[in-house]
């Protein structure tokens, strides 16, 4: 049994192993994005083998959930016939797609694997709506935009592609300093190759300058006594502008992490799953059950629509062609206005404001190209504590991407470190009615009286709850007077009825800055 594509926005999670599929699918996951043990961009032996697959299709598919399998390294010539192999392997273990990057593995998965849906990834570089349409007719039946897209590129690519073509986009989660992740840093430096999953992160190193005749003597390239991370790219964030993006025509809601905790993968797959929720319901779309009011579909004016060109001028749209150029078409023209250079001759207001530096005025073509619009609606108001939620996760800074080009991800120069105000305490066994309530723990780090701690809810704002003064036990029923032995059974009074697997967390005493 393979679950057919949705009709509304799908979050899409990431999974290393078994367990964090199946925590994904749990926290309210529609599609879990994984990696076997061979062709995947992340090579940790932890990914998951072809018995996994089997596991987790069979258990995402009884919950209404997709498997989609990452074969997107860029293959040499000696691993052709393996890749063949392995695909025709993935085939029969019940998973719904693959991602791929390379054309080749793309023709051999049609003819390997053809009931397989064919997802093209980020690594492929996909900008415009030429390549999604290429892609299409090949066979894909979504695209992972490039990481670089701001968001009326989405926008004028939804407005031009079949409606049936999906639109996958980053939310959440680090990115990459190099173009939709393909880099070579890493194999320079350490021979571990980033193309084919064995990546060693040196964007995330520090740097320093050394002067050819002064050997050992290291100058910070920023006043700093720590060096300089001259590569370190702040994590994405669009958790409160998700509206935006759905209403631009995407139809896949990607949260980056397929190295992360199974804590990581259940907090923001309950964050991004109830904040689509919550579009659906604002938006009209659902009412609070679930039901279904109207057929879900994005905002974006199409040249088929009748008022296609006709739609007002918002800020994304103000803004967006100072993706590429540098700049938007008003600071352009202001610069023009207060300089005595001259406008350039022959260029209309989209070859000036798309224009690349290395080209002239005379190499424009004029169009008659307009942008698609989106037709307006309130913004999507999410509840506070659900905003606070990508706090609770070890995080560089954020941004938001690329998708607003006034505010364009930057690198944090001065650290690489993870902030954490938030620990993972335990991990629930089971819970039991007896006693008026009793939550048997496995002990991640301290639990003691009067604390305050969360308990991490699919589909619920987290549920918080003071540790009584007296009734902490040990595996054996013994009373302690705090949990204080990491990776050990112990049980707690809760009158909560809380599910399995939970998370428990507390805030740290003090917020630290730490490597994950």
């Amino acid at each position: 049994m393979r679950i057919p594509t949705r009709k509304k926005p799908e979050v899409l999670s990431p999974a290393g192993n078994l367990r964090g599929l199946k925590t994904a699918v749990d926290y309210g996951a529609d599609a879990v994005y994984c990696g076997g043990k061979a062709f995947g961009m992340r090579s940790a032996p932890k990914n998951l083998s072809l018995e996994d697959f089997e596991e987790g299709s069979r258990y995402a598919h009884e919950r209404g959930a997709r498997v989609y399998v990452t074969c997107n390294v860029l293959p040499r010539n000696n691993e052709i016939e393996a890749m063949r192999e392995y695909i025709g392997q993935l085939k029969d273990t019940g998973v719904d797609a693959l991602i791929v990057s390379d054309i080749g593995v793309m023709m051999m998965a049609r003819q390997v694997a053809p009931n397989l849906e064919l997802h093209v990834s980020t690594q492929a570089g996909v900008t415009n709506y030429q390549a999604a349409n290429a892609f299409y007719e090949l066979g894909a039946r979504r695209v992972v935009l490039a990481r670089e897209m701001d968001l009326q590129a989405v926008r004028d690519i939804r407005a031009n592609i079949p409606d049936d073509l999906d639109i996958e986009c980053f939310v959440h989660g680090a990115m990459c300093m190099a173009f939709s992740g393909r880099c070579l840093f890493s194999n320079y430096l350490t021979g571990r190759d980033g193309n084919h999953g064995e990546c060693a992160q040196p964007c995330r190193w520090k740097y320093s300058i050394v002067e050819e005749k002064r050997p050992g003597q290291y100058f910070p390239i920023e006043q700093t006594e720590n060096g300089a991370y001259l590569f370190n790219s702040q994590d994405m964030n669009m958790l409160g502008h998700l509206d935006d993006l759905i209403d631009s025509g995407a139809t896949s809601l990607k949260i980056e992490g397929r190295a992360k905790s199974a804590y990581y993968i259940a907090a923001m797959t309950n964050a991004y799953k109830t904040a689509v929720n919550e579009y659906m319901i604002q938006r009209g779309f659902e009412d609070a059950d679930g039901n279904i009011l109207l057929p879900f579909h994005d905002r974006v004016i199409r040249p088929s629509d009748p008022d296609y060109g006709q739609g007002a001028e918002d800020q994304v749209m103000r803004n967006a062609d100072a993706a590429f150029a540098g700049v938007a078409d008003e600071g352009y023209d202001r610069a023009i206005a207060t300089s005595d250079a001259p406008e350039p001759d022959g260029m209309s207001s989209h070859a000036r404001s798309t224009r690349r530096k290395s080209n002239t005025a005379v190499e424009q073509i004029e169009t008659d190209w307009k942008h698609a619009a989106v037709r307006p609606a309130p913004h999507v108001e999410l509840p506070e504590w659900l905003l606070e939620e990508t706090d609770k996760v070890a995080h560089r800074d954020y941004s938001t991407g690329f998708y607003y080009p006034e505010h364009k991800v930057t690198q944090n120069t001065d650290r690489s470190a993870y902030f954490r105000s938030w620990l993972v305490v335990g991990e629930v066994l089971s819970w039991s009615a007896d006693e008026g309530g009793r939550v048997t723990l496995m002990s991640r780090n301290k639990i003691e009286p009067g604390q305050q701690v969360e308990f991490l809810l699919p589909g619920e704002r987290p549920l918080a709850y003071i540790v009584p003064e007296d009734g902490l036990r040990d595996a054996d029923g013994t009373p302690v007077p705090a949990i204080n032995n990491p990776a050990h059974m112990f049980s707690m009074p809760c009158p909560h009825q809380v599910p399995i697997n939970a998370a428990i967390r507390s805030r740290t005493k003090k917020p630290t800055l730490k490597a994950e």
